[in-house]
């Protein structure tokens, strides 16, 4: 059983998350015995979430390939790692540029024996009201090309690789796309919502080809991610190797996907009172004069 001690190692839960973030069940022998030999890609590997699953994973004999722009973070993460069982190669990478993530593709596809789970986790965050992008529609292509672009592409590519070896995807999301939509992040929940409706809708016919796809839902993660939102320091948020625990556990389950346990709650709010919570965001972001300042 993973608990208080294990996700109190990166975030401490207070009273509320304790509530809202219950502890997962997590089989370590199962996971030994899925993953045995195998590849694993790890978006994202740098810091946070995708940090947290490679050092999860690094008393296994798997191969692990870290991705990321930080090659200094990823150098110091492959030192640690090796230290135990598993074996890394890291890849410094911006996915949102073609050469970049053209030269990532070709390395995956030249491993001999090819690739068995990518975890999707690289993602790029920007909190913005519509007002203050006026003149900014390249942040809506930076979302764009990594949230979205990027791992249709990688999967695109994979796709051979993984049905021979029965592998697996696992997109990690946010609950809100499967929300009502918030103001101030038009360019991160289009985004993020793109891919995961582009994975669920090409999901069955790579299942039937042997090929599993899990998807992720999460809140709030204590991440370097929202730290630029001040607001964010007062809220719930998932201990990154919390969720660290439950990407592993779907490794072996294969389970579809893995939401908290209120969000069908949340989801019902969004069809039932959606009004009511449109006029109350409304109120709570306030009304901008789109005409100040002119």
């Amino acid at each position: 059983m993973i608990g208080e001690k294990e996700t109190r190692s990166v975030h401490r839960y207070s009273f509320i998350e304790k509530l809202l973030f219950k502890p997962v069940r997590f089989n370590f022998t199962k996971l030994a015995q899925e993953l045995r030999g195998k590849t694993i890609l790890i978006t994202g590997a740098s810091s946070g979430i995708g940090e947290q699953v490679a050092y999860l994973l690094q008393d296994l004999p798997v191969h692990l390939i870290l991705v990321a722009r930080r090659k200094e973070n990823l150098l110091r993460i492959q030192e640690e790692i090796e230290k135990n069982r598993a074996t890394v190669t890291v890849f410094t990478a911006d996915l949102r540029v073609d050469d970049e993530l053209g030269g990532l593709i070709d390395l995956i596809q030249s491993l001999p024996g090819g690739l068995d789970i990518m975890v999707s986790n690289a993602g790029l965050s920007i909190h913005r009201s519509i007002y203050e992008s006026l003149d900014r529609y390249h942040d809506f292509e930076r979302t764009m090309a990594i949230n979205y672009f990027a791992p249709v592409k990688m999967v695109l590519s994979f796709i051979p690789l993984l049905e021979k070896n029965n592998g697996q995807v696992i997109n990690v999301s946010t609950i809100n796309s499967l929300l009502i939509p918030f103001p101030g992040w038009a360019a991160y929940q289009a985004s993020k919502a793109a891919f995961d409706n582009w994975l669920r809708s090409v999901a069955i016919e790579l299942q039937r080809n042997g090929v599993s796809t899990t998807s992720i839902y999460l809140p709030l993660v204590k991440t370097d991610m929202i730290r630029p939102t001040a607001a964010y320091d007062r809220m719930p948020a998932m201990c990154p190797k919390h969720v660290a625990i439950i990407i592993c556990k779907s490794m072996y389950t294969k389970r579809k996907l893995y939401r908290p346990w209120w969000l069908p709650f949340g989801q019902l709010s969004s069809v039932l009172f959606r009004r009511t919570i449109e006029i109350g965001m409304q109120k709570m972001s306030g009304r901008r004069d789109r005409h100040a300042g002119s």
